[in-house]
């Protein structure tokens, strides 16, 4: 899949949430563009499997990005495996559906940790290792800028990081290192597939895209891979939503479709 004249060529990368979803996807996206990628995760299977798939052109590092001393061992292995690192995507995420005064705080803070001290880590230690002409790409969401019932603590952090983008772009780049973030409407991936086990949900979401239909992980690894390589070289500070027109309309009701659904039913 490796190209020497790709977008990415001669680059070295490193994706969170590599196994599976929209990071799978980018990792598959920056080797065939050229890039010799370090990708993390806590599935050491998703993980093996895309290392016998993809070759010398990735190495793996098991780990949690809520633990900083593993998304450090990511960044450094990047340098120790490959010499560099030119890029950094922030991707792994979670998912959390409860209203807010429902919610525990065990499970806002499980949110808080994954979506956004995730983020700011791997910010962190890719920066350290970065020069001149580094690219950082943090995955937000549509609800970085649209608000959703029963989605408190996804969408405060999926808010917090298109912020976090832009601080790093204003702190980062003065040392040539640019910072995004992309915010893809429903994308179907690992992540989602209890999204896509009630269609009643599948459906609300498409009704409210102009484009009437959901995404796929190898549509937002594109717009990732734009944004890591020098073409993009004069774009930082910005979140991209990737959503087919959601943001023009309203977010569905999931807790409401959910349970008119079941009341249906029963």
């Amino acid at each position: 899949m490796t190209t020497t004249d790709g977008r990415l060529a001669g680059k070295v990368g490193l994706v969170t949430g590599g196994a599976s979803g929209i990071g799978r996807a980018t990792v598959r996206r920056f080797v065939a563009e050229g890039a010799r990628v370090v990708a993390g995760d806590r599935d050491e299977a998703g993980l093996a499997a895309l290392a016998g798939e993809l070759g010398d052109a990735v190495a793996t590092v098991a780990g949690d990005v809520t633990v900083e001393a593993d998304v450090e061992a990511l960044a450094e292995t990047a340098v120790e495996r490959f010499g560099r690192l030119d890029v950094a995507f922030a991707n792994a995420g979670t998912g959390s559906v409860a209203r807010l005064v429902d919610c525990d705080l065990a499970e806002w803070q499980r949110v808080l940790d994954v979506n956004l001290n995730g983020p700011f880590l791997t910010v962190k230690h890719a920066a350290r290792r970065m020069g001149a002409g580094g690219s950082i790409v943090i995955t937000g969401s549509l609800n970085s800028v649209q608000a959703g019932v029963g989605m408190g603590a996804y969408c405060a952090t999926k808010a917090a990081v298109a912020m976090l983008a832009q601080v790093a772009a204003l702190e980062l780049g003065p040392s040539g290192i640019r910072v995004n973030a992309v915010g893809p409407g429903l994308v179907r991936t690992q992540l989602t597939e209890g999204i896509f086990s009630f269609p009643p949900v599948v459906d609300g979401y498409v009704e409210n895209a102009p484009i009437g239909r959901y995404a796929e992980p190898e549509e937002v690894a594109a717009l990732v891979t734009f944004l890591a390589s020098d073409e993009a070289g004069y774009v930082s500070g910005s979140l991209y939503l990737m959503d087919g027109g959601a943001h023009t309309m309203r977010y569905p009701d999931i807790p409401g479709i959910v349970e008119g659904a079941l009341g249906d039913a029963g």
